[in-house]
């Protein structure tokens, strides 16, 4: 596991500074756009009547975690995380909301935590000890693979009697894990679940799906669509699933997300009963062939046949530049504005004429450990017109005329981008009309928007907070938030 550094000590070195005091290359979270972000995906859960699952996988810190579930709702605190290190640090803070003993329905709700990764062996002992400590139907796992329930049996044995709740995880496109729906496979791991859960060494929780394929929608609401295409998905092994448990068991819980698909409930028309939409509610640029009725009937159906339906996803507090990539919602939803992550870095050297056509290049001091190395995909008609950077320089101390990414954006993009980078080494270019260029000089500072926030923060032991609603004091150092790296 990787060393990680005190919050008190960091605090003592960084709260109060400003940006341009610390040593770079640094990570940098807005307060105001994280608490933002994370408001209107627990408010659009809240309108929809929709659990919610909130990934940590992209931040990895408590403190995130906590405006993630709503510190102050009373909704279950239900999370995923992608390594087990995370698991193993939300233990206190999972313990915390069960003595809070947040209720629903006059009900309490214990907080229940997922590995989101297939069930292996090597981390069994690891897992017992989370479920362990935090007692029955806490602990939740991924199975996707008949040799792996097996290990269900030895994971109950090692946690002292504590079956875990079990989501089955179904492909639906993306081709990165689970099992694909109406094969022979998926019917044997049903039939092995359903026996697993007989001898009480697990409990069907649900289906699960992950549309990371929605990355590469480049239209704005596209992604709605593939949100209808995972919960028809689940649906379909839901009803075999069915078929063969007990009348009497709990109703599935069909959970469906990724950070496109996910914050498209945040359609304004979803909220709505009337059944043929007015899309012009949402935004000046949103397609007319937005699917928002074909959701709302597939939703009501689902609930109406018992299903508990659940949205989950993890970038969408940071946002970044593949999110904007994405169009998931239109600009007034989505922009760049609402980015919450930076990387700071340093202009170390100019190279008057190196680029292009004679144009100028830039060095900074933030490369692929630094940045992350996830191109954004290029989905233009012609090959090469669309964005195909490592990050964005965003408006900031001397840039503040500098172009941002626009409505139109990767399509139409211009302003200072990251070209080239190495391990080290970020090579900075003009993109658009070269007219426009707004200099760079050596020993300046900039901050850059990242391709892929996840990526990004791995690089990094910690991010500075700062709060852009301090007006005069948007560049102070807040917080500190101390990451959970390694698995």
């Amino acid at each position: 596991m990787a060393a990680q550094f005190p919050k008190d000590v960091l605090r003592s070195q960084f709260v109060g500074k400003d940006l341009g005091e610390v040593i770079t290359p640094a990570v940098v979270l807005d307060l105001a756009k994280i608490e933002a972000n994370c408001t209107l995906m627990l408010e659009a859960a809240e309108r929809l009547q929709l659990s919610w699952r909130a990934h940590i996988k992209t931040h990895k810190t408590e403190e995130l975690t906590r405006l993630q579930v709503g510190d102050k709702s009373s909704s279950p605190v239900n999370l995923v995380v992608s390594t087990v290190t995370e698991g193993e640090k939300l233990v206190p803070l999972l313990k915390e909301y069960q003595e809070k003993g947040r209720q629903v329905n006059f009900q309490l709700t214990p907080p229940q935590v997922l590995y989101s990764f297939p069930l292996y062996a090597s981390c069994i002992d690891r897992l017992a000890a989370i479920s362990a400590q935090l007692g029955p139907g806490a602990l939740t796992v991924m199975i996707d693979h008949i040799d792996q329930v097996p290990l269900l049996g030895t994971l109950t044995s090692k946690s002292g009697g504590n079956a875990p709740l079990v989501f089955l995880k179904v492909n639906v496109g993306s081709n990165r894990a689970g099992v694909i729906p109406d094969t022979p496979g998926c019917s044997a791991l049903v039939d092995a679940l359903l026996a697993s859960e007989a001898k009480n060494e697990s409990a069907l929780l649900g289906l699960y799906c992950h549309a990371g394929h929605s990355y590469a929608t480049r239209r704005d609401w596209e992604a709605m669509g593939i949100l209808s295409a995972e919960f028809a998905s689940l649906k379909q092994v839901a009803a075999l699933v069915k078929q063969l448990r007990a009348a009497d068991s709990k109703p599935l819980v069909l959970s469906v997300g990724a950070t496109p698909t996910a914050t498209t409930i945040q359609h304004p028309d979803l909220a709505s009963d009337d059944p043929n939409p007015d899309s012009s509610a949402g935004g000046p640029e949103l397609l007319t062939t937005v699917p928002t009725s074909q959701l709302k009937t597939l939703i009501r159906g689902l609930k109406a046949d018992g299903f508990t339906l659940e949205v989950h996803a993890g970038v969408y507090p940071t946002l970044d530049i593949q999110q904007l990539a994405a169009h998931a919602r239109d600009a007034t939803y989505l922009n760049a504005s609402l980015i919450g992550i930076s990387v700071l870095a340093d202009v170390a050297s100019i190279y008057d004429s190196r680029g292009p056509g004679g144009s100028t290049e830039a060095l900074v001091n933030a490369g692929s450990l630094a940045l992350g190395r996830e191109p954004c995909e290029d989905k233009g008609d012609t090959p090469g017109q669309h964005y195909a950077g490592w990050g964005v320089v965003m408006p900031w101390r001397g840039l503040e005329k500098a172009p941002a990414p626009g409505p139109r954006f990767p399509a139409v993009h211009a302003g200072w981008e990251v070209a080239k980078i190495s391990q080290e080494h970020g090579v900075l270019r003009w993109s658009g009309d070269a007219a426009d260029e707004v200099p760079l000089s050596v020993g300046q500072r900039v901050r850059i928007w990242p391709n892929h926030s996840c990526i990004t923060g791995s690089g990094h032991g910690w991010y500075l907070v700062v709060d852009s609603r301090n007006k005069g004091r948007e560049d102070e150092i807040v917080d500190v938030w101390p990451r959970w790296n390694g698995w």
